[in-house]
């Protein structure tokens, strides 16, 4: 079974208008040793995953692989896959809100699966249930505190075992169906009448 160990790098996409917050964020996350995309809009955000021109139930979303969250990147030359283990984004923004962000990322067959975070400055309850209860990981009142970002781990190792789960069943499912002790159980237990 392979296990993510502490040298893998998670990848976060912190996505926020505020300079001074995104840059605080960015910080705080690169201190953590995790590698970071930061932007300053949801509709930046859709378009570094590659959903800005899609609707959540477009034939090219749906190719996609769902179980993946790899994304290519259009400002490297190579094309070279990108993957996101988390998205982190601020609540109050111009044009579309993390709220926004967060439906979209959760009505994606491609993206669903990431875990996303939502900060604010402002402690609505209301606004912290409907993003929870809509799919969000946890909520952070700003400013973003170290403390905040050590709860990111359990999200990320939880995502990242969701990926490596469908592959280890898939492989014992198989062997169960190929052995041949599987077979001859199968056989014993018949009664013959």
């Amino acid at each position: 079974m392979v296990l993510a160990t502490e040298t893998t790098q998670f990848h976060v996409l912190a996505v926020d208008d505020s300079n001074i917050d995104r840059k605080l964020i960015e910080r705080l996350l690169k201190t953590s040793s995790y590698q970071v995309t930061a932007v300053d809009s949801g509709s930046k955000a859709l378009e570094f995953l590659g959903l800005n021109n899609n609707d959540s139930n477009n034939e090219d979303d749906q190719e996609r692989s769902s179980n993946s969250a790899s994304v290519s990147s259009d400002d490297d030359q190579n094309h070279q896959e990108v993957e996101v283990n988390l998205i982190i984004t601020d609540y109050c923004m111009p044009g579309m809100t993390g709220y926004d962000l967060l439906k979209k990322i959760k009505g994606s067959s491609s993206f669903k699966d990431i875990p996303v975070v939502i900060m604010s400055s402002e402690n609505i309850p209301s606004r912290i249930n409907r993003c929870l209860e809509d799919g969000a990981e946890e909520f952070f009142l700003k400013p973003v505190q170290l403390s905040d970002v050590n709860k990111l781990k359990p999200h990320l190792m939880r995502g990242r075992s969701k990926e490596i789960q469908p592959n280890m069943n898939k492989r014992k499912g198989m062997e169960e169906i190929n052995s041949p002790d599987r077979t001859r159980t199968r056989y014993n237990e018949l009664e013959v009448v």
